[in-house]
């Protein structure tokens, strides 16, 4: 890599694709390598350098916690809880996944029975303590020693004091076990979402640590994304994996909050539609929508996070028919490998990327970049052979990508007809006009390098840590101490960074809270929300701080892509991706080379 050429890049691990896109503007698109994610963003970074410079900075968006959760690959975990409430983590809520569905439950916990222990001692709802540790207790875990790989710890009233969870792991730590701690990962009330954070991120730890680690000397600063869209040191996303569920879309987000806004659409959703799966989020007043808590792999996981809604359809997702006669796509993907038919790596089950190849949705003579030219003809026989119209394969996996959108806006009290719908990820363009069509959209942008734009997310993103508190009481000075605490832990972290504020709040009586940068502005928010407010008194709950530095490349900065106008209907196939635009559609170039598709009046 030559001193002029790009000495920052960004990398995106997908289900199908590993996606890199550098300072220079160069997009790379390799394999994932499910076995050994950190070889395909090693030969990511190989592909632009000269094989012995390596990039100054690498920002990585990764899926290894993700992953390791849905499969269940996690560590063997310990738990450590209160006299009395080891089997929290698995009584859990009242409510149910899905209320009619009685063959649905939830996931089972974490931790095995036997591996559940109790520590006597208590702190009172208000922080103060009622009964003094009884930490001899702990003996017999203790003496496990190798049986377990690592050990939650969650106390009562730990968010508000955490003396008796710091004395466990004290003394576990010294005798050399890996300790994860709820005060140090989710500082927030709510025991049980509180406790299912703190095993989650111990059960991810041990795979998690030694990923990043590998990738530590793949630059001269390896950075990841966090849920929240911040990048931080790989070692501090090596401590805290449950930080990480969302980093790969939490890039995409926040690139496509951007582009929205230059394009002048402050208000947008994005869709960015992979090989393995769509997600989609909310972009108000040109900013990513966020959210205290998210559910993963159905484990509520409660810590910051861009409020982004996963299903499982994308490129690769298979096409089949099932015991009813019913046409079903997804959530089962092709992946990496063997992928889709058309890709030639032995894949037999057509696929939504197969059925948009023969439906010449996908120019079938154009290499892709880690492709070359697709295989129409061992497409077409795919569908001859199973008897799938390929058709019916697209209304399918679109009315699903509908619905998703319709759960980030019509489900929210918001009208989608007053937004637009930025399009990306490999297949987003594709599919983008239908969607927006069958919800009334205003209009479709498609971002330069939209088949990589969640790497160009990465590559852009801010330094960025977060730090909560819970508050006690509603006194002026408890406020104003819980403010002055988690500032000063923010700035403690990143010298130099901007601290920035926010408070959930809720009315008394409340059991769920809203976000606000100012206390004055919750009723306002409530009522936009829900459509009422209440003649009663709000209460703050938690006080959160954020401390962010800029990256020192914008979105702007990237070379221009140039591109043209064009009328509908069309196919446009770009390295990275293919935009197909239907007939009463009209493309108009807007900033940076963006494509801003709008219908034609009366189409």
């Amino acid at each position: 890599m030559r001193e002029s050429e790009a000495v920052r890049v960004g990398v995106d691990t997908g289900g199908t694709f590993n996606d890199l896109v550098a300072a220079d503007g160069r997009v790379v698109k390799v394999p994932s390598t499910p076995d050994d994610p950190a070889a395909a963003v090693r030969a990511a970074i190989r592909s632009i350098s000269d094989g012995h410079t390596r990039p100054e900075v690498l920002a990585h968006g990764t899926t290894v916690a993700t992953n390791a959760l849905l499969e269940r690959r996690g560590a063997r975990v310990a738990l450590v809880a209160t006299q009395g409430f080891a089997d929290e983590i698995e009584i859990a809520r009242q409510a149910r996944p899905s209320l009619y569905d009685p063959e649905v439950d939830r996931p089972g916990p974490l931790v095995e029975r036997d591996l559940r222990f109790e520590v006597a001692g208590r702190i009172a709802a208000d922080g103060i303590e009622l009964e003094p540790l009884a930490i001899s207790s702990l003996g017999h875990l203790e003496g496990m020693g190798a049986e377990i790989e690592c050990v939650a710890v969650c106390l009562l009233h730990s968010d508000l004091e955490p003396a008796h969870e710091r004395e466990v792991a004290d003394r576990l730590r010294a005798r050399g076990m890996d300790v994860t701690c709820s005060h140090e990962v989710s500082p927030e009330f709510r025991e049980y979402e509180r406790m299912v954070t703190t095993v989650v991120n111990a059960y991810l730890r041990p795979a998690c640590r030694d990923y990043l680690r590998s990738l530590a000397t793949a630059a001269d600063s390896a950075l990841v994304m966090t849920s929240a869209a911040g990048l931080v040191e790989v070692e501090v996303g090596a401590e805290t994996p449950a930080a990480l569920l969302l980093s790969g879309p939490a890039g995409g987000l926040r690139a496509a909050a951007d582009i929205a806004m230059r394009c002048g659409f402050p208000d947008a959703v994005a869709f960015d539609m992979g090989g393995t799966s769509t997600d989609v989020g909310m972009i108000l007043d040109g900013r990513p929508a966020l959210a205290p808590q998210r559910s993963v792999a159905g484990f509520p996981i409660r810590m910051p996070a861009l409020d982004i809604h996963t299903i499982g359809a994308g490129g690769g997702s298979i096409a089949r028919i099932d015991t009813g006669g019913a046409l079903v796509v997804g959530p089962r993907s092709a992946g990496a490998r063997p992928g889709p038919v058309s890709y030639g790596r032995g894949g037999t089950e057509p696929t939504v990327t197969d059925a948009d190849l023969v439906l010449g949705r996908i120019p079938d003579a154009y290499p892709f970049a880690g492709l070359g030219v697709l295989d129409r003809g061992a497409a077409a026989a795919s569908f001859a052979s199973t008897g799938i119209d390929p058709a019916g394969v697209i209304a399918v996996v679109d009315a699903a990508m509908e619905e998703a959108v319709r759960v980030v806006t019509v489900a929210r009290g918001i009208d989608p007809r007053d937004l637009a719908l930025v399009a990306f990820g490999g297949a987003g363009p594709l599919h983008a006009c239908a969607i927006a069509d069958a919800l009334g959209m205003a209009a479709v942008v498609v971002p330069p390098r939209a088949g990589a734009f969640s790497a160009v997310g990465l590559l852009c993103a801010p330094r960025r840590r977060e730090f909560v508190r819970s508050v006690v009481g509603a006194g002026e000075g408890t406020l104003d101490d819980a403010c002055a605490e988690v500032a000063q832990r923010a700035r403690a972290a990143m010298p130099g960074g901007e601290v920035s504020l926010r408070f959930d709040c809720r009315y008394e009586g409340q059991s769920h809270e809203i976000t606000v940068d100012r206390v004055d502005r919750f009723a306002a928010e409530h009522e936009r929300r829900n459509g009422f407010v209440l003649d009663r008194p709000a209460e703050v709950i938690a006080v959160r701080a954020a401390v962010e530095i800029a990256a020192p490349l914008t979105i702007d900065a990237l070379p221009p892509v140039e591109r043209t106008a064009f009328d509908g209907p069309a196919v446009i196939a770009e390295a990275d991706c293919t935009t197909y635009v239907p007939a009463g559609w009209r493309a108009s170039v807007g900033p940076l080379g963006a494509w801003i598709l709008h219908p034609e009046p009366g189409a």
